[in-house]
């Protein structure tokens, strides 16, 4: 249960990210690991590669330094998963952060 919490919570950083900017493995490796996440690459890149078959990432190959990296932009569909996955964030933060006594 707490793993798939935990791949849920890494997908909506991978989609927030990747519509920022364009996003690689490694980069995401290094971003979630500032955010306490301990993530390996046998973990992002099939993550990627997920979101990208079920058409929430756009893929485009670009050779840097002589290989070739893959570079993860959010799609349309992408951006409205990732609103509603930011509302129900909000949702959830109010309720499971409201102080005793709150209304």
């Amino acid at each position: 249960m707490l793993r798939e919490f935990f791949l849920g919570s890494i997908k909506i950083h991978i989609l927030y990210h990747a519509g920022v900017e364009p996003i690689y493995g490694s980069y995401m490796i290094e971003e979630l690991h500032s955010h306490g996440y301990d993530i390996s690459p046998g973990t992002i890149y099939p993550t990627l590669h997920q979101l990208e078959r079920e058409g929430l990432l756009y893929r485009e190959d670009k050779v840097v330094n002589g290989k070739v990296r893959k570079y993860y932009t959010i799609t349309e569909k992408g951006q409205s998963v990732l609103e509603g996955a930011k509302q129900q964030i909000r949702e959830l933060a109010r309720e499971v952060l409201r102080e005793e006594g709150d209304t």
